[in-house]
């Protein structure tokens, strides 16, 4: 078995659903600012619709993974950010029968299947920004595009800080062997 190793950050949506390409978004910003500020080596930078089989090729041996995404809550506040972290091994809830999404099974539900057949993430924090519009259309709405700056900016820091620290102590923190 070998260890965990490296960054990945998933861009999920669908950038012909005006906000529920944020992620998508973000993933373009990063890679175009990658000339100015680089990420640490060992980042891959990925977009993905959210399907679950893909999601876990994309984080699969990776100490830390970072997904992006936009929510669509009843009474959504647009470009309100929210992060959580989910500990290695730990079962995030699925969502709700009847959630409102542009993905077929979320990604609670692929993060639940790959910790079942020992693919999931080794570290994951998940980024869910607020939007207005999912419609057909490109584009994002304008509160939603004004959370994009900052929001990556965030990203940058998480990744720069797992590579300090793993570069500090020699081993990724975290990390369970696969």
């Amino acid at each position: 078995m070998k260890p965990l190793a490296g960054t990945a950050v998933i861009g999920i949506g669908n950038e012909f659903r005006r906000d529920d390409g944020l992620g998508w978004a973000a993933i373009s910003l990063l890679r175009a600012r990658k000339a100015q500020r680089p990420l640490p080596s060992g980042t891959d930078l990925a977009q993905c619709d959210g399907d679950p089989g893909r999601l876990i090729g994309l984080w699969e041996g990776k100490a830390l993974t970072l997904v992006v995404d936009a929510c669509f809550p009843p009474a959504a506040q647009p470009g309100r950010t929210h992060r959580w972290c989910v500990a290695p091994g730990e079962m995030p809830h699925p969502a709700a029968a009847g959630r409102q999404s542009t993905h077929g099974l979320g990604l609670a539900e692929a993060v639940c299947l790959a910790d079942r057949v020992g693919r999931g993430p080794g570290r994951l924090i998940v980024y869910a920004v607020e939007g207005a519009d999912r419609s057909l259309g490109t584009g994002l709405t304008p509160a939603v595009g004004a959370a994009l700056p900052l929001l990556t900016l965030r990203i940058e820091a998480d990744v720069r800080r797992h590579d300090e620290r793993t570069r500090r102590t020699g081993f990724e923190p975290r990390s369970r062997e696969v």
